[in-house]
């Protein structure tokens, strides 16, 4: 079982990245937010890895953080929810922000995930409320964007050049940080670069 893995970022694709760990590549499924927290190609890594086992395949499913896999792992105890739905729950919409809709029963919220029908939200919040109940208290109240403010900016034009807008606001969440004092020129040259890698 392949629980973490550190190398050299050899590729990154849509959902995937290829890791070389001592001359063996690993292909990994990540989510938007663990893509765009791996840095450039060439330079060093390390993810957290579940190793998911098929008749056909060994999958590897990378997170950039523990809280990450633990919503994954918590996704995969849900009926009808398999690996790469949950990667994709968790390419539209950040763990804490699942965690809050979850344990309020925002249905509506979540059917605005990508590939989540309200069958499929109505299931989540039943099976993971309880599961995450602490992940939801400790994200707090939701951090939205500052209304006309820089990072909202930002994810306008990113959804302006054809990103999905769920992508756009993980990419300026991301950039929160380091944003101080930058305009939208240079933060989007920032996010296109960690978007494109």
């Amino acid at each position: 079982m392949i629980a973490r893995l550190t190398g050299l970022v050899l590729e990154k694709g849509e959902d995937t990245a290829v890791l070389d760990v001592h001359g063996v590549g690993y292909l990994v499924h990540l989510s938007a937010a663990s893509l765009l927290a791996l840095p450039a190609r060439g330079e060093q890594a390390s993810l957290r890895i579940m190793t998911h086992l098929r008749q056909d395949a060994l999958d590897l499913f990378g997170f950039a953080t523990a809280e990450e896999e633990d919503v994954f792992r918590a996704l995969l105890d849900v009926k009808g929810v398999g690996p790469r739905a949950a990667q994709n729950i968790l390419s539209g919409i950040e763990p804490r922000h699942l965690a809050q809709a979850v344990a309020q029963g925002d249905v509506a919220r979540l059917t605005k995930v990508p590939g989540v029908g309200k069958k499929t939200a109505e299931r989540l919040v039943v099976e993971l409320r309880d599961k995450l109940v602490a992940l939801a208290r400790a994200a707090g109240p939701a951090a939205a964007l500052a209304p006309g403010g820089p990072l909202e900016q930002l994810a306008t034009a990113l959804v302006n050049l054809g990103y999905k807008p769920a992508q756009a606001e993980q990419v300026a969440e991301a950039l929160r940080e380091r944003s101080e004092g930058k305009g939208l020129d240079e933060l989007l040259r920032e996010a296109l670069k960690a978007m494109r890698g």
